[in-house]
């Protein structure tokens, strides 16, 4: 299994250091986020001047908050500063997060405009050499006859899109060189939702799989308790938890949201819960867990919980995953 983890520092200078110690770990891969005050791609670049061999991915970048160009231009430029190390990593985002937090319409039906965006981005990649780029899609027309680029590291760049639910799923399938798993999605969703829908593909599973590394499991479990509550007080994702009669959970869990009541979110989160969806516990207890997703993945995002959680505990959990699942382990 390969190991990649999700640079959750909150500074761009601890995920430079995240991810050197990573690389010197033999990890396979480290990922920026997004979110209203952090620039995925950004952030991403400042780590590859950090570092030489490791695979760098946005894990992921808003695919509807900037236009297709941008992401493909962003990529191409990443990919050259690292010597051909990129990874673009994709999603919608929720409607409320492109409306509220970046005023952009959300209008159409994701599935069929991620699906141009991708064919866009791809597109560009395709269109490096020179001899112009002139798409017409469905949501996207680029006309650009000078178009090419020099020094580009590679013909081409893996696209990997964030899926949640059936039409996404579909369209990673049908587009993208990866499918970036959900932090919730549990292994009995991969196993029965998403991998008969990739299969055939040449779409990799990449699952996000929360960690929490401590040296008393109750308060890795909590930690990793608090960061399943956390997603799952938005309802779009509750279709998770319902092959697992788990719909109770997540309403009493969104409820608690609208009150304010925080201890009640997490409360709600069962063991049953932690056990299908995060490993937390000693640093044997986790790499004994992580068994269970083999044959769901082979390349899997460690990511740390950081809900509740001061800093300096989320820096110290991200040393204690890199520590954990290292070479030397």
């Amino acid at each position: 299994m390969k190991y990649g983890i999700i640079l959750g520092s909150p500074t761009i200078e601890g995920q430079m250091a995240t991810a050197r110690r990573a690389e010197a770990a033999g990890f396979e891969s480290v990922w920026t986020t997004e979110f209203f005050n952090a620039h995925g791609l950004v952030r991403l670049a400042a780590v590859a001047t950090a570092t030489e061999r490791i695979k760098l991915g946005t894990a992921i970048a808003y695919a509807f908050m900037r236009t297709p160009m941008l992401a493909a231009s962003a990529a191409m430029d990443i990919d050259e500063i690292s010597g051909g190390r990129m990874i673009l990593g994709l999603g919608s985002g929720t409607e409320r997060m492109n409306r509220d937090w970046y005023s952009t319409p959300f209008n159409d039906p994701p599935a069929p405009r991620i699906k141009d965006a991708i064919g866009l981005i791809r597109a560009a990649f395709d269109a490096q050499k020179g001899g112009g780029l002139n798409y017409d899609g469905p949501y996207y027309q680029v006309k650009i006859p000078v178009y090419g680029r020099a020094r580009a590291a590679r013909e081409s760049i893996p696209v990997c899109l964030a899926a949640v639910n059936k039409g996404m799923i579909r369209a990673a399938s049908a587009t993208a060189d990866g499918l970036i798993g959900h932090p919730v999605f549990t292994r009995k969703y991969i196993r029965e939702s998403v991998l008969p829908v990739l299969e055939g593909s040449n779409c990799e599973m990449l699952p996000y799989v929360i960690t929490a590394v401590a040296d008393s499991t109750e308060q890795a479990r909590n930690e990793a308790r608090g960061q399943i509550a956390f997603y799952y007080t938005t309802r779009l994702y509750h279709s998770i938890l319902e092959p697992h009669g788990w719909k109770a959970q997540g309403e009493t869990i969104a409820n608690a949201y609208r009150q304010g009541d925080f201890a009640a979110m997490a409360a709600a989160v069962s063991d049953e819960m932690v056990d299908e969806i995060a490993i937390a516990g000693t640093p044997d207890e986790v790499r004994d867990q992580l068994k269970s997703w083999e044959g769901l993945a082979d390349h899997v995002l460690l990511y740390t919980p950081s809900i509740g959680l001061k800093s300096g505990r989320v820096e110290e959990n991200l040393d204690a995953i890199v520590d954990t699942f290292g070479r030397s382990t």
